[in-house]
């Protein structure tokens, strides 16, 4: 079984803090260790030119009994732990000492009392503390330390009658003192042992902090990214973990969060458009199965209609069958529409006359609903690029939802007609995006103003996101998933291969900040400024072209309106606000009518007053470039 990362890290955390911890404590037990040592040696040292102030006058005069009462006495006293004082002469004799056996023995100069003194047989005069000492073990196993004084000739020594001393002697002898360790290295061994329990207790309690941080900091939100992604694969995309840190595992939580939301709305548009063609494979089939079937259902209940007219009951319950069979009928036409739209063969078109058509279509049947229908033609409207058919479906289409929507009471539809002329900044449609590399960057997944958005990747700061730019020429209606800081610039890229979007040759003509760009169907490119917050365009081809002559149809109508939550899903499909009275496919194949046309619609509407919907229309004039529909 593998181990655990949080094992793992506990583990070589507290293995590096114990080692630090113990490196800490050796160097702390060492200068300790040395520090007493120097100062057992000092002290040592201060008690042996004490024991020669004590005694240079009994030395310098030669007063041997004073001399030797005075070192017995020290010998015996156990200050500072003397063990032994003895007094040699320059040829190694002692002369003086608190243990009476050893006075007259000579002492060999290389041993351990001498050979500070001598190098190559020649003494030195002055040593510093530290050449002085010297640690040697004694009989009783405890460690001793000896410090040796040189004794030099001074002038009172030469000049003295009872001293026989040459001026040229630099040194009259040895005084050497042995001070015991045992107390010292007590105190060592006390200082290690503590240390080493300092030492243990800071390794434990700095492990627990460790493990308590780890599990914090790390291990409880690698928990929670673990487990939301096993029910992330087990197919719980609702799954969202919590992003309240404030370091990079909270923002690898929001990335998270963040991914399974676009990957449920993936699913989602997969799910739709597994959908949408089984609906069009269904619709073939029903179209061919059930349409003959109820075209004889519909000739049979209305022969049986005639024939019972003398039967009011029976009428109404023909009537029934009657209506609800062409209901049926119509909901098999438009699921047709929807799957299989047919391509619209534009031409110069009197839309006009267009208009007159539907409405005469649905006339009689708006009078007796008491909803009056006025049309408002512009008279000298110049003939538009368009499929007459296909418009008047749309027209249709519009006037069937705004007969469904009047009150009991009826009410009024107004057809309007006339030619505007509009810029292209903030009108003009992207409808051809392509990277260097050829990759499409329109996403339909993924719509702004109901047209599909500019898909790129973008880098700030080292982060990478997809971001969906405005399709319209001169809007920023933009989605970013991340707010952006004003003013930065950020790199763009194809979300596919990640080539770099930026262009080299150009500058922003508000900011001077550089420009990125992309391709587009009328052989030029569109570029936005890379800075955010600076929302310039550029479409040499719109510019150039100036105002644009449409054709502009509204229908407006008294209704009941639309609520402002549904407007964004209102071209959707299957989307409806009728219940089950509709289907919701007669505005997508109307939207689908009207982008085949390369024009466009937008709806307003205000709740219990009513809906106007304007249809956007190229003139025959200004025919639009090809581009690929969606």
């Amino acid at each position: 079984m593998a181990t655990r990362i949080g094992t793992r890290l506990i583990l070589g955390a507290g293995l590096v803090t114990a080692l630090v911890i113990g490196l800490m404590s050796i160097l702390v037990v060492r200068l300790q260790t040395e520090q007493l040592i120097f100062e057992r040696t000092r002290s040592a040292n201060q008690l042996s030119e004490t024991i020669k102030s004590s005694t240079h006058a009994d030395m310098l005069e030669n007063r041997r009994d004073n001399l030797h009462r005075q070192i017995r006495q020290i010998g015996s006293l156990q200050v500072e732990g003397i063990r032994k004082v003895r007094l040699f002469n320059k040829e190694g004799r002692i002369m003086f000492s608190s243990q009476s056996e050893e006075i007259g023995q000579i002492v060999d100069k290389r041993a351990e009392a001498c050979f500070a003194c001598h190098t190559e047989g020649q003494p030195l005069v002055k040593l510093d503390m530290k050449a002085r000492a010297r640690f040697f073990q004694a009989e009783d196993g405890t460690r001793v330390l000896g410090i040796i004084s040189p004794i030099p000739n001074e002038p009172a020594c030469w000049n003295a009658g009872c001293h026989t001393h040459s001026p040229q002697q630099r040194v009259l002898g040895v005084l050497d003192v042995n001070v015991s360790m045992a107390g010292a290295d007590r105190e060592i061994v006390r200082n290690r042992q503590v240390m080493l329990g300092l030492a243990l207790l800071a390794i434990l309690a700095s492990s627990l902090i460790i493990w308590w941080l780890s599990r914090t900091l790390v291990l409880k939100p690698v928990r929670a990214l673990v487990a939301g992604t096993r029910r992330v694969a087990e197919g719980d995309l609702s799954t969202t973990i919590p992003a309240s840190a404030t370091h990079e595992l909270g923002d690898l939580a929001k990335a998270f969060n963040a991914m399974t939301q676009r990957i449920a709305e993936a699913q989602r548009q997969l799910t739709q458009a597994d959908k949408l063609a089984s609906v069009g494979r269904l619709a073939a089939g029903v179209a061919h199965e059930i349409n003959n079937p109820l075209t004889g259902v519909l000739s049979y209940a209305s022969l049986l209609r005639q024939r019972l007219s003398d039967d009011p009951s029976a009428r109404e319950d023909l009537d029934v069958i009657i209506r609800e069979t062409k209901r049926c009928r119509s909901i098999i036409l438009e699921m047709l529409d929807f799957a299989r739209p047919a391509p619209p063969t534009r031409k110069p078109c009197d839309l006009n006359a267009v208009v007159r058509r539907a409405a005469s279509v649905l006339d009689s049947q708006l009078r007796q609903l008491h909803v009056g229908l006025t049309l408002d033609l512009a008279a000298e409207l110049p003939t538009a690029f368009a499929d007459g058919n296909q418009i008047q479906q749309v027209l249709l289409n519009l006037l069937l939802n705004a007969r469904d929507v009047m009150p009991p009471e009826g009410g009024e539809i107004r057809i309007l007609t006339r030619l505007i002329r509009l810029p292209a900044l903030g009108h003009a449609p992207i409808r051809h995006a392509r990277c260097p590399k050829d990759h499409d960057l329109l996403d339909p997944a993924v719509r702004i103003g109901g047209l599909p958005s500019v898909k790129l990747l973008v880098g700030d700061n080292g982060q990478h996101m997809i971001v969906h730019l405005d399709p319209v020429f001169g809007r920023s209606n933009h989605i970013f998933p991340e707010p952006m800081e004003e003013g930065v610039l950020a790199a763009y890229a194809c979300p596919e291969c990640q080539v770099s979007l930026e262009d080299p040759s150009r500058r922003c003509q508000v900011c001077g900040g550089p420009v990125f760009s992309v391709a587009t169907g009328s052989g030029d490119a569109v570029t936005w400024c890379a800075k955010k917050g600076c929302h310039a365009m550029t479409w040499p081809t719109q510019e150039n072209n100036g105002d644009r002559g449409m054709a502009e149809i509204k229908v407006e109508d008294t209704g009941q309106g639309i609520l402002a939550e549904d407007l964004p899903h209102l071209f959707e499909p299957f989307f409806t606000t009728k219940g089950s009275k509709g289907t919701g496919l007669g505005l997508s194949v109307t939207w689908g009518i009207i982008e085949g046309h390369s024009g466009s619609i937008e709806v307003q509407s205000v709740p219990g007053k009513g809906t106007t919907f304007t249809i956007l229309l190229p003139l025959a004039d200004n025919p639009p470039v090809s581009f690929r529909t969606w």
